[in-house]
């Protein structure tokens, strides 16, 4: 269901209140070219059982869109890091569940936080991360939708703000080649990676290049924040309304080794999509070619 496109690959996350399908009706009217979705209830572990109507119709809407992509995010309740062994295989069983819906909508790709250590230190959590996944892989038999890791603020205990982090995941799986990463421009900022001016995007992505390889990247989620540089706290804001301001999404809409990445808003929304088409309309407008 990829399509080739000259327009910049920009999107958000839409509600799949009423039923999948209407994610696709939402992203449409608010201009977007891709489309992230949860395939379940985000705040719940059992999801509604996913009829073969449903996704039927979800994947004949996608089919007469002109949507490019779409991919999914998973529950937070799922911590693929936890040293308490009922919620990791909880997590685990969850995962296994939401990787099994995206094959089934055709949905090509699954974000997950990789999880929070809860105490018992970050190397810890990097190995039961490891652990999990390949649980998952093992268990997984004909799906191969592929995950992908996202880059975090560094909150509470959580892995992943590092990029090292996301390096040593990759690094103890035994099939690296089936995980991702996820970038989020708020997660990375928020936890010490400038990205303001030119020279600091370009230092923060060497970075990201030399230590985990952009090869790996598959999708952007694009976010101001409301929080300063290193400050380790996620909130998100409205693009060029935070401490990162409108600057920095050119350096990432105008690099050429990233032009193929979706870029999808989680920006905060109101009963309309005015916020997000707000916030397209001027990231389209810092495209130069």
């Amino acid at each position: 269901m990829r399509r080739e496109t000259q327009d910049p690959l920009l999107g958000a996350h839409m509600s799949i209140a009423g039923g999948t399908p209407l994610a696709i009706q939402r992203a449409l009217e608010a201009g977007c070219r891709v489309l992230q979705i949860f395939v379940k209830n985000s705040n719940r572990w059992k999801g509604k059982t996913l009829v073969d109507e449903e996704v039927e119709d979800f994947r004949k809407a996608w089919a007469d869109s002109k949507l490019h992509q779409v991919v999914a995010h998973d529950s937070y309740l799922i911590n693929l890091a936890s040293p308490q062994e009922e919620l990791w295989q909880r997590s685990i069983e969850a995962m296994l569940d939401e990787l099994n819906r995206c094959q089934r909508l055709g949905v090509s790709l699954l974000v997950t936080h990789p999880g929070s250590h809860m105490g018992e230190g970050e190397g810890a959590g990097v190995r039961r991360i490891a652990q999990a996944i390949d649980q998952i892989h093992q268990r997984s038999g004909h799906c191969n939708v592929p995950i992908a890791l996202e880059t975090t603020a560094g909150q509470g205990t959580s892995v992943g703000y590092r990029f090292e982090h996301l390096r040593d995941i990759l690094a103890a799986t035994r099939h690296p080649e089936r995980v991702f990463v996820c970038g989020d421009t708020c997660h990375i900022f928020a936890a010490g990676y400038d990205i303001r001016g030119e020279a600091e995007y370009g230092e923060t992505m060497e970075q990201f290049s030399r230590v985990v390889g952009l090869e790996k990247l598959r999708v952007f989620h694009f976010n101001d924040s409301k929080k300063d540089l290193g400050s380790r706290v996620d909130r998100h804001e409205h693009i060029g309304r935070g401490k990162i301001g409108t600057s920095a999404f050119s350096w990432f809409l105008n690099d050429d080794r990233l032009e193929q990445i979706p870029k999808i808003l989680e920006t905060p929304k109101g009963k309309t999509h005015r916020e997000d088409r707000r916030n397209l309309k001027l990231l389209r407008s810092l495209v130069k070619k």
